[in-house]
C-alpha cells in the first residue's frame, strides 16, 4: 500500500533491533537533545488527545508517556533521520499507547491491554476527533504492537520507534541510543515517580486478572522483574 496519501509512519521496518541497527545510515554515539530542541505538535488533534491523556492516565503513565515522546524523536533524529512521520502522529502514538492499563480499562475487557488500546484509539481518533482513516489506523497499530518484540517479519516505522523508546525508558534497553544528558533533561520535564515499581505492578496486575495476556510472550518473571530492576533509571526513579 502506498503511503502516498500521508506520512504516518506505516513504512516497514525489521522487528529484529539488531537487523534494524546494523542497516541503519547515521551509526553514531548519541548527543544531549534537550526537551526544549524539540518540537511539540501544535495542532488540534494533539492538543485534543494531550488533553484526553492527562484526564484519562494516572501521572505517571501520563509522564511516561511523554518521555517515550522525547526520547523517540531523539532516536529518530540522531539515529534514523530519513523516516518519515508527522510528530503529530508519533505524539499519539505516545500518548495512547498505555491507554488500555487504565484500573477502568484493563478490568473493562478480556483482551490484552495493548489490543484493547489500540481498539480505544481507533475509536477516538476516527470517531471522535475525526482523524485520516490512514493516520488513526496507523497510531491504533502501533498501540496494538508496541509489545510486539521479536526476530522475524516486520512492523511499520512509528510501531518499531515506540518499541525502542519503551524499552529505553522501562528496562534501560538500547542505551547506546540515547545520551544521558537527554535522559536528566527529559526526566526534569516529566518525573518518572518511582515508573519502575509501578509500571512492574501494573504488569503483574494484568498477568494475575488475564495469565493469557500478550504480556506473559515477554516472560511472565523476566519482564517485570527487568522493569523493576532497571538499573539505568535507577538514580531517577
Amino acid at each position: 500500500m502506498s503511503e502516498a496519501n500521508g506520512n504516518y509512519g506505516w513504512a516497514a521496518q525489521p522487528r529484529d533491533v539488531s537487523v534494524l541497527l546494523e542497516g541503519r545510515k547515521n551509526n553514531k554515539a548519541p548527543q544531549p537533545q534537550h526537551v526544549s530542541s524539540i518540537q511539540l505538535p501544535d495542532t488540534a488533534l494533539a492538543k485534543s488527545v494531550l488533553e484526553y491523556a492527562r484526564k484519562e492516565l494516572s501521572t505517571e503513565t501520563f509522564n511516561h508517556s511523554m518521555r517515550v515522546y522525547y526520547y523517540g524523536k531523539a532516536i529518530q533524529m540522531q539515529q534514523f533521520p530519513d523516516w518519515n512521520f508527522t510528530d503529530e502522529t508519533y505524539l499519539l502514538v505516545c500518548l495512547l499507547h498505555d491507554i488500555g492499563t487504565t484500573d477502568k480499562n484493563i478490568s473493562a475487557t478480556h483482551m490484552s491491554f495493548e489490543f484493547y488500546g489500540g481498539m480505544l484509539a481507533l475509536d477516538l481518533l476516527s470517531k471522535t476527533l475525526h482523524a485520516p482513516m490512514k493516520q488513526a489506523e496507523s497510531v491504533a497499530e502501533a498501540v496494538m504492537r508496541h509489545q510486539d518484540i521479536g526476530e522475524t517479519g516486520k512492523i511499520t516505522t512509528v510501531g518499531q520507534l515506540i518499541q525502542l523508546a519503551t524499552i529505553f525508558d522501562n528496562m534501560g534497553g538500547h542505551e547506546d541510543l540515547v545520551h544521558m544528558d537527554t535522559v536528566k533533561d527529559v526526566v526534569g520535564h516529566y518525573p518518572r515517580n518511582k515508573w519502575s515499581s509501578c509500571f512492574a505492578a501494573t504488569i503483574r496486575k494484568e498477568i494475575g486478572l488475564k495469565p493469557w495476556a500478550h504480556t506473559t510472550a515477554l516472560g511472565e518473571d523476566d519482564f517485570p522483574n527487568g522493569v523493576e530492576n532497571n538499573k539505568l533509571m535507577e538514580p531517577y526513579d
